[in-house]
């Protein structure tokens, strides 16, 4: 019998509600909250430690909580404790879920800082590197992208939210979990690419930059992405062994900072598949 949970004022609650909601508790305390079936078992499955595992039993499977439950048991460290497994009502279920398609289950997890020292890059690693990103479904949709590509890492330069943010796990189904996710600043992120002999391929619209598809991406690269509204910093501008652009025929003079990652990842991938 698991203990239930039905009062929005109990202290568990409050303490998920402000986790969810506050990017500074969720730095101060090292968790973050997970929303849904498929969401959680990849962080299971990525190695995450969970806490608490809040369950509103009117709406979960029980199948799927079973399958959640044995995944949990093995892949969790002996040394570690076990996640306590609460029952809430339908009440504070919705109060906590930012979307209703969750299946009833929500999740606190340790979160992990790593740095730029914890990547172990293979012989000629692909890279991405967005600068400045702060729209949660953008660095969402670039990690399913990275996913989809298998990249070898993915960097934020200069974070304006931290990596758990929940729309951030929602819009990446998950896949910020998958992946080797570093955040770190645009001199450190330079400094430890050239130092690796990453080749640095800048996206930006100017004068001297080529189409994309000349450049060359069969060797250590990293693809690196700027806002959409201001683009690159003139340091990785100015760093960059090369500046690449997507020609466009139409009147915007732009796309998706999303769009446009999937395009240059897709290009590098289709040109190491042709060279190999």
């Amino acid at each position: 019998m698991r203990k239930h949970i039905s009062s929005l004022q109990n202290e568990l609650i409050k303490f998920t509600y402000s986790l969810q909601n506050k990017s500074r508790v969720r730095k101060k305390e090292e968790l973050f909250v997970v929303e849904g079936i498929r969401e959680s078992s990849l962080a299971v499955e990525s190695g995450f430690s969970f806490r608490y595992w809040l369950v509103c039993e009117d709406i979960a499977r029980e199948a799927d909580l079973q399958e959640l439950e044995r995944l949990s048991h093995s892949k969790t460290e002996t040394e570690e404790p076990a996640a306590e497994w609460i029952s809430i009502s339908t009440k504070v279920y919705q109060h906590l879920a930012h979307r209703k398609t969750t299946e009833g289950v929500i999740g606190i997890a340790s979160s992990r800082n790593r740095s730029l020292r914890d990547l172990n890059l293979g012989r000629n690693p692909l890279i991405l590197v967005a600068e400045a990103s702060e729209k949660p479904g953008n660095i969402g949709a670039l990690l399913r992208t990275a996913d989809a590509a298998n990249l070898d890492a993915v960097i934020i330069a200069n974070p304006r939210t931290d990596i758990f943010n929940p729309n951030i796990i929602r819009s990446s189904v998950g896949c910020v979990f998958t992946q080797n996710v570093i955040t770190a600043s645009t001199d450190e992120i330079i400094s430890y690419l050239k130092s690796n002999h990453v080749a640095i391929l800048a996206a930006a619209l100017k004068d001297k930059s080529i189409p994309y598809f000349n450049a060359n991406y069969s060797k250590a690269s990293a693809i690196v992405l700027g806002t959409e509204d201001t683009g690159l910093s003139n340091t990785w501008l100015d760093q960059a062994d090369e500046l690449i652009k997507i020609p466009m025929e139409g009147k915007i003079d732009s796309l998706n900072v999303s769009v446009s990652g999937a395009i240059l990842i897709f290009e590098a991938k289709r040109q190491r598949a042709w060279s190999k």
